[in-house]
C-alpha cells in the first residue's frame, strides 16, 4: 500500500514539475528558467526537483521522451493494423488527435520556445516507421533523395507550429491530410 502511494506522489510530483516547466516556456526560453523558480511555480522544493531531474534540460528531456515513446508505439501499433496503402494516412491522422488531445504541452513543445531537434526527431520518427526514408532502398529505386526527405519533415514541422499555434483552425483529419498531400513521394 505505501508503494502506490508513493508511485502517486511520484506521478504527480512529475506531472505538476512537467506542467510547470510548460508554463514557464510559454513566457521565456528554456536557458533563461531557474531551478529555484521552477520550483516554485511547482510547490516543491529544490530537493525534491533533483530527486527526479538533474536539470530543467533533463525535465523537457524526460517530457519529450515520453511523447517520441508513445508516437514509436502508436504507430507500431496503427502498423499492425494496417492492411492497405491508406497506413500511413492514418498514422498522420491519429498522431494529429495525439496533438489536440495533448496541446497543452505540444503547443510550447512544438513552438519556437521548444527544441527543433525533438521537433524534426517525431516527423523523422513517423517517417521511417511508415517506410518513408531517403536510406531505405525502395525509396531510392523510386528516386526519394535525403533533400525531399529533409524537406518533407521541416515542411511537417512548419505546418504542424502553424496549426498549434493558430488554435487548430483545421481539424486533425484536415491536418493529416494536408500534410500527406504535402508530403507523400510520387514517381
Amino acid at each position: 500500500m505505501k508503494e502506490l502511494k508513493m508511485s502517486r506522489r511520484t506521478q504527480y510530483t512529475r506531472m505538476v514539475l512537467q506542467d510547470s516547466l510548460i508554463e514557464l516556456m510559454k513566457e521565456k526560453s528554456i536557458s533563461k528558467i531557474t531551478i529555484k523558480e521552477l520550483c516554485e511555480k511547482a510547490d516543491v522544493n529544490r530537493t525534491t526537483f533533483y530527486a527526479h531531474y538533474t536539470d530543467q534540460y533533463d525535465l523537457l528531456r524526460k517530457i519529450e521522451d515520453e511523447v517520441l515513446l508513445w508516437l514509436k508505439e502508436a504507430i507500431i501499433t496503427l502498423l499492425g493494423k494496417i492492411t492497405d496503402k491508406s497506413g500511413t494516412m492514418q498514422i498522420m491522422e491519429e498522431i494529429c488527435h495525439y496533438f489536440v488531445e495533448n496541446s497543452k504541452h505540444l503547443q510550447v513543445l512544438m513552438s519556437e520556445q521548444g527544441d527543433i531537434d525533438f521537433q524534426k526527431e517525431i516527423f523523422t520518427l513517423i517517417y521511417q516507421q511508415c517506410g518513408m526514408s531517403s536510406l531505405s532502398p525502395a525509396n531510392i529505386s523510386l528516386g526519394i533523395n535525403e533533400d525531399a526527405f529533409i524537406f518533407a519533415v521541416n515542411g511537417s514541422v512548419g505546418l504542424i507550429q502553424h496549426w498549434l499555434k493558430n488554435g487548430f483552425k483545421k481539424s486533425a483529419k484536415e491536418m493529416a491530410e494536408t500534410i500527406y498531400d504535402l508530403t507523400r513521394y510520387q514517381n
